[in-house]
């Protein structure tokens, strides 16, 4: 005989099932999608409204909302988008006024540059490494540290409005794919953040530490003034900015509040292939724990960004 109580389960009060609340109904579920007739529109319709595919549909929401609205949407990007063949995709919603500024790390602007002028980037770092190799592409630095010392000592440009200019001015062969002449030709605020050392061009002799600081710093100032208008309706995406942006953005956003722009309510979301800490906190939670929705969705670039522009695209005709 044991030695413990136990309770009785015969003395439980059960309810019904139809008084109870619950949080999926079938109206929520899938439904198939008819992959002869079906347009792109009734796809994302077909999808379960059941957590992240009913997240992803708000995000559109608000970023077509937030252009009716007339308020910033402001894309932060890390290298990887562009290594994986994304530009292209990114460049018809700034085009379309999906996007009404950019903001990538430096590495990203490598990339472009070296996609635009010679249709060609991402070398094989490993490979290049064992005889010292790596990084040391004679016409990316040439290029991109000759725009920045001229811009220094010439204009009040920033790093990334420099780069698009001479991007344009050299007639580059593949301009088409690259996002920083879109943004310049386009008028769209282009913004590079760097941190010196971490890219191939800081490596060679064509680096200017005093140009490079001073510009990187002009568009941080960009950024600040375009953080200002977020108020109340606003959208920032995060694409695969793990540390650069996301720090960045928190620095941008403080600064926008200090100046008196309560740039409160608006929507950020992170898209990236893992869970980091940085896009979490200073990207997803802390600009919106005084109003407005973060959001998180984890997938590869070369899947999930498509998908957001050509739902954004079905959303606005």
């Amino acid at each position: 005989m044991s030695k413990f109580k136990r309770v009785d389960l015969l003395k439980v009060k059960t309810i019904s099932i139809k008084d109870r609340q619950s949080k999926v109904s079938r109206k929520d579920f899938a439904k198939p999608f008819d992959g002869v007739a079906g347009s792109f529109a009734s796809f994302v319709e077909s999808l379960p409204h059941i957590l992240v595919a009913d997240d992803l549909r708000k995000v559109v929401d608000d970023i077509v909302t937030s252009r009716k609205k007339n308020k910033p949407v402001i894309l932060m990007m890390g290298a990887h988008v562009i290594k994986v063949g994304l530009a292209p995709v990114l460049i018809d919603l700034l085009k379309r006024g999906a996007i009404t500024a950019v903001a990538m790390n430096s590495a990203g602007a490598i990339h472009d540059v070296e996609s635009a002028m010679w249709g060609q980037t991402s070398e094989d770092v490993a490979a290049n490494m064992v005889d010292g190799r790596f990084g040391m592409a004679r016409e990316t630095g040439e290029f991109i540290n000759g725009a920045l010392t001229e811009a220094f000592h010439e204009s009040d440009m920033g790093y990334g409005e420099a780069l698009g200019k001479r991007l344009l001015d050299r007639d580059a062969s593949n301009v088409d794919i690259s996002l920083l002449a879109t943004c310049y030709s386009h008028n769209i605020p282009v913004t590079v953040h760097t941190a010196i050392g971490a890219d191939i061009i800081h490596q060679q002799p064509t680096m200017d530490g005093a140009a490079t600081g001073e510009l990187t710093l002009r568009d941080f100032k960009t950024l600040c003034e375009v953080c200002k208008g977020l108020e109340g309706g606003g959208v920032v995406l995060n694409l695969g900015s793990a540390v650069i942006m996301p720090e960045v953005f928190l620095k941008a956003l403080t600064v926008a509040r200090n100046l008196g722009a309560k740039a409160t309510r608006f929507t950020t979301a992170v898209f990236d292939m893992l869970n980091h800490y940085r896009p979490t906190m200073n990207v997803k939670i802390r600009p919106t724990q005084d109003g407005g929705r973060g959001y998180y969705f984890t997938g590869h670039h070369e899947i999930m960004i498509p998908l957001l522009a050509a739902m954004v695209k079905a959303k606005t005709g």
